[in-house]
């Protein structure tokens, strides 16, 4: 019998700032800390990344895995902030074996290391750093159908307590972040959250349509001003192909003074 694999699509925050002790990151700490304490602990993680795209997916398939500070302008324990969880290459080769039964091209990487859309939430969610970790790229032509494609693919991995987690942000507009907030900004934000809510967790809308509805996601209400550019939407293309119905738990929380949003299947 296949093992489920549990599936979360996460908003990781401004770089470092959640292991920093920024203020407006509080909510986001406690919401992934309750995650973590919540389900069973993985026996490995699967991280698809908004800070890592390539022509075809590519998977992390080193043992050891450097850290990759990807972020600038921090403070200097930024820069030495540790996270030494190990690679976990036979699974790294289960899932480009699986791309390629579905007919997806894809190409291991023994060499790169795991970012920051990685080791930023999983340093909150299990600070321990025992358990083996492989990272997946995006797409780096940003198409949304392949994305739920791939996910699809992941779909039929079979290992034992497994956990996928795409590590985006549901809103990532960067110059809204810093200019002041106004009525409308506001209001662009919490409608396409509204709709983004609907859209992951109705159980009154078919898989068909959920899949269009991602798929076109740039239709959506304000989608534009919140995501400028989607590569931190698209990991949850992928959590959705994985799991092609609603999530069992959402979670709406303040980040950055932005409404933000997280999925569980």
């Amino acid at each position: 019998m296949k093992n489920k694999a549990r599936t979360l699509y996460l908003s990781h925050g401004g770089g470092p700032l959640p292991l920093l002790g920024d203020e407006s990151h509080k909510e986001m700490v406690a919401c992934l800390k309750d995650i973590a304490a919540s389900i069973k602990k993985p026996a490995a993680i699967i991280v698809i990344s908004a800070h890592w795209e390539e022509k075809i997916p590519t998977i992390t398939s080193g043992a050891l895995p450097s850290l990759i500070y990807d972020y600038y302008g921090f403070p200097e324990e930024s820069y030495n902030i540790e996270y030494s969880c190990p690679g976990e290459p036979v699974l790294a080769k289960q899932i480009a074996q699986i791309f390629k039964r579905s007919g997806i091209q894809a190409k291991l990487d023994e060499q790169r290391g795991f970012d920051h859309g990685l080791f930023v939430p999983l340093k909150l969610m299990y600070p321990d750093a025992d358990i083996p970790c492989v990272q997946l790229s995006l797409l780096n032509n940003l198409n949304s159908a392949q994305h739920i494609e791939i996910g699809q693919a992941l779909h039929d991995l079979n290992y034992e307590d497994l956990l996928i987690i795409g590590s985006g942000f549901s809103f990532h507009n960067m110059k809204a972040f810093f200019a002041p907030e106004t009525s409308e900004t506001k209001a662009m934000n919490e409608e396409f959250e509204t709709w983004l809510l609907d859209t992951c967790s109705s159980t009154e809308i078919s898989e068909e349509e959920r899949t269009q509805r991602l798929i076109h996601w740039a239709d959506a209400p304000s989608a534009r001003f919140c995501h400028p550019r989607e590569e931190h939407l698209l990991p949850l293309h992928i959590c959705y192909g994985a799991t092609k119905t609603a999530c069992s738990d959402s979670f709406e929380l303040q980040i950055l003074n932005k409404k933000s949003s997280m999925y569980l299947w």
